[in-house]
């Protein structure tokens, strides 16, 4: 993954996302942005797209702490950590991870 030595850079700073909780994909149609509550985002906030080494992260941060939410490590695209949405180029999905390997989609 990544050595101890290894710097950490800023490619993109996004200062207004929403996150909606996702249902489950009923088949294998894909992910529609019309299906989610898209007028009630579960949370907003800023998205930080860092890389250090050869792994991008997708962060999800508050606007004012910077306090961490959610991200998502992205090793190669296309990949599982970030899909697409098969009714908008607006949105997409995030398979989110935590420190302890923990994962869930947003």
């Amino acid at each position: 993954m990544t050595t101890e030595g290894e710097y950490e850079s800023v490619l993109c700073v996004k200062p207004d996302v929403n996150v909606y909780r996702i249902p489950p994909r009923a088949t294998n149609r894909g992910y529609r942005a019309a299906d989610w509550k898209l007028d009630a985002p579960d949370w907003t906030g800023r998205m930080r797209i860092t890389a250090k080494g050869k792994v991008a992260y997708i962060k999800l941060e508050d606007k004012v702490s910077g306090e961490l939410f959610a991200q998502a490590p992205v090793q190669e695209y296309p990949g599982i950590a970030v899909e697409t949405v098969n009714d908008s180029s607006r949105y997409f999905v995030l398979r989110i991870q935590d420190d302890n390997g923990s994962s869930g989609i947003l």
